[in-house]
């Protein structure tokens, strides 16, 4: 299964349930920056339980492996959990969205964008900036992070709003991996 095919199953899962979503990580960065390549989809979702539930239906257990009870674990702790294509090991981290202010602003921000074929909500290009650093500082300076988000803010060049990285990166303590991008960009 390609990566086109495995975001079209995925795209069209979190439709039929009615989740919010938005795809992050490095397809998203890819997207908004340059591309490179992966085996994991990593998508941020808020939903309700019985939206989640009828997530989890949309992946029969004779092809994916899904576990309800990890995904319910998951929303209770606000975590993670994940969907593995069981032919082709494609694994999708489902990142259930955080009840702070920045996350809100992250998923007001979204944007639909086409990926691989398919039109699917996209955390914006400064949100990506901002994930790949907490990423960064969360894995002690990760370089893989700083180099990602820093070639977002070479292909966005003056659409990104610099302001709005400024002001969550002050809020989230990343001014320092802030300064590494912006070295990094040049």
């Amino acid at each position: 299964m390609t990566l086109e095919a495995m975001l079209s199953r995925v795209a069209r899962a979190l439709h039929t349930a009615q989740v919010p979503y938005m795809l992050t990580g490095s397809v998203a960065s890819s997207a908004h920056g340059k591309p490179r390549s992966t085996r994991d989809i990593d998508i941020v979702i808020a939903p309700t339980s019985e939206q989640l539930h009828d997530l989890i239906r949309q992946f029969p257990n004779s092809e994916y492996y899904a576990d309800e009870q990890q995904a319910f674990q998951a929303l209770a702790s606000r975590s993670q959990f994940n969907v593995i294509d069981i032919a082709t090991g494609w694994k999708v981290d489902f990142i259930i969205a955080k009840a702070s202010e920045y996350a809100r602003s992250a998923m007001s921000r979204r944007k639909q964008l086409e990926i691989e074929g398919n039109v699917m909500w996209v955390v914006s290009a400064e949100d990506i900036i901002l994930s790949k650093m907490e990423w960064a500082k969360r894995s002690g300076g990760s370089d893989r992070q700083i180099v990602d988000a820093a070639d977002v803010v070479r292909s966005q060049g003056t659409t990104l709003d610099k302001a709005y990285i400024e002001h969550w990166a002050k809020q989230l303590g990343l001014q320092q991996e802030w300064r590494q991008v912006l070295e990094t960009s040049k």
